[in-house]
């Protein structure tokens, strides 16, 4: 049996990891303690989803590739990262971490999305086919994270331009290593909920002093 292209495994084990990491994510937040049989549940899940399906003998991967198309490698890393943590019992990475790469995606799903779709005069996904200004823009934008003392970010701007060195993706464009729609809609409503939160935390000393001074 001939296998599929090393473009095609990549993405279906990218998928299959994120759907792991989002079912162990659940499974953290219904059921605490032991971890030990989520383990299990999570390499049966992983298997299950390879099994062939249908008329086609495809594996279940790939109809939800159909549906989800190709994931980032920043999607991928992040969704390992985050499984690793909770089946090897490690602490959450600082929320600072985290926040910085969901403001970067978001700004830069901003700038490429509406502009791709013909919203402007210029096309931002242009500069992935092999652009200097996107690669010294992740550069500066590493250089400026490792300095803060931020380290994800540089390390997941890393993978995605090893990642789009050595051609992993069927895409030949290196936004599609950075940012997929599915991470942009996750790091907009992240940085949404950041910021309604820290309006409210804001408003609420206001208003506390506010009902002090009414009283008599």
């Amino acid at each position: 049996m001939l296998l599929p292209p090393s473009t095609d495994l990549a993405a279906l084990l990218g998928i299959d990891l994120v759907l792991c990491a989002g079912c162990l994510r659940l499974l953290a937040i219904r059921q605490r303690g032991s971890v030990g049989w989520k383990k299990w549940l999570i390499a049966l899940i992983f298997v299950l989803l390879w099994l062939p399906v249908g008329a086609a003998h495809l594996p279940l991967l790939a109809y939800v590739r159909g549906i989800s198309s190709d994931l980032s490698t920043t999607l991928v890393a992040m969704a390992c990262l985050g499984a690793w943590r909770r089946l090897s019992g490690r602490p959450r990475m600082a929320r600072r971490e985290s926040l910085a790469v969901y403001m970067a995606v978001a700004v830069a799903a901003v700038l490429l999305y509406p502009l791709a779709l013909g919203w402007g005069d210029w096309d931002a996904y242009r500069l992935g086919w092999g652009s200097f200004g996107l690669w010294t823009g992740l550069l500066a934008l590493a250089l400026v994270a490792w300095v803060n003392g931020l380290r994800l970010l540089p390390w997941l701007v890393s993978l995605a331009l090893l990642a789009w060195s050595m051609g992993l993706m069927e895409s030949g464009n290196l936004w599609d290593y950075l940012i997929d729609p599915w991470l942009s809609i996750a790091a907009l409503a992240q940085c949404l909920n950041t910021g309604t939160q820290r309006l409210l935390q804001r408003l609420r000393p206001t208003g506390s002093a506010g009902r002090q001074a009414l009283k008599p």
